[in-house]
């Protein structure tokens, strides 16, 4: 699929044409009076320089270009945090999977390993799965549910259970402070996840550049009325369909823990981190 370029032809248009359509056909008819406007007052019969447009374009582009590679680095930075928390969370398991002797312990930090990257994952889209959650001899369903914030409860949990296993000198001090380092890192992932998502790019930025695209499209009939005749029109919402829809993608991908299209898939992320911890503990 990805290497077929025919289907790449036909489908991916289809994640941002029909959120498009609605505002293309309303700017459309805009811009055919727009270039109508233009034809009676007889700008398609004498040259307009287009080199101060030309300009404008370029200056947009640029913001655009701004725009996306800003949008691009916090989704980045979402996948390595995200990353960074698989092989955590691969660490501590493997490390406790081979100091703990009782299945039971071994069962329960299991749990608690994948009820954290479900909480976590739930916590950065608002919402609260029950089905994702395994009840634990510390924690139920009712704690868990009451819980303000899940991935610290969870995580919590996970400190006192390693705290109550050296205490039962099932763990020895050098141990702990092995383990601390992944433990830590729960915590730090979940901090910095919930950074991106609380620190959006100004509105005040995309309204500027909405703004300054909506204007540079209106103005092209006049400017190329002229030149291209009946056709600006087309061109026109051409433009617009391409510069709207790389808006549109670094608006989609700028949060990157949502559901959309092109967010991280960080449902297969831990659900994957529960197949590989029931995997080390087995």
């Amino acid at each position: 699929m990805k290497n077929n370029w025919i289907m790449i032809l036909l489908t991916k248009p289809k994640l941002y044409l029909f959120t498009l359509l609605k505002q293309t056909i309303f700017i459309g008819a805009c811009l055919s009076m727009m270039y109508y406007l233009a034809k009676y007052l007889g700008m398609n019969e004498q040259y307009v320089p287009s080199s101060i447009h030309g300009l404008t374009g370029f200056v947009i582009g640029m913001l655009l270009v701004f725009r996306t590679n800003s949008a691009y680095d916090r989704w980045w930075e979402g996948r390595k945090i995200w990353g960074s928390a698989v092989n955590n969370s691969r660490n501590l398991a493997l490390k406790l999977s081979s100091i703990l002797v009782h299945e039971k312990d071994k069962l329960e930090i299991k749990h608690l390993i994948t009820n954290y990257v479900f909480a976590f994952k739930n916590h950065l889209r608002g919402k609260y799965v029950q089905e994702e959650f395994s009840q634990t001899d510390n924690i139920n369903l009712s704690q868990f549910a009451d819980a303000n914030h899940k991935p610290n409860f969870i995580a919590k949990s996970l400190y006192s259970k390693i705290n109550n296993l050296y205490i039962n000198k099932d763990l020895t001090g050098e141990q702990l402070i092995v383990l601390n380092e992944e433990l830590k890192s729960f915590t730090d992932n979940c901090g910095a996840c919930e950074r991106i998502k609380n620190t959006p790019i100004p509105y005040s930025y995309n309204i500027f550049l909405k703004k300054m695209i909506f204007l540079y499209i209106m103005s092209l009939p006049i400017f190329f009325a002229g030149e291209f005749g009946y056709i600006t029109v087309s061109i026109t919402v051409i433009v617009l369909y391409v510069f709207a829809s790389i808006e549109l993608i670094a608006e989609e991908i700028e949060n990157p823990f949502g559901l959309d299209a092109n967010d991280l898939p960080l449902d297969e992320l831990c659900k994957n981190i529960k197949r590989t911890s029931a995997e080390i503990f087995s």
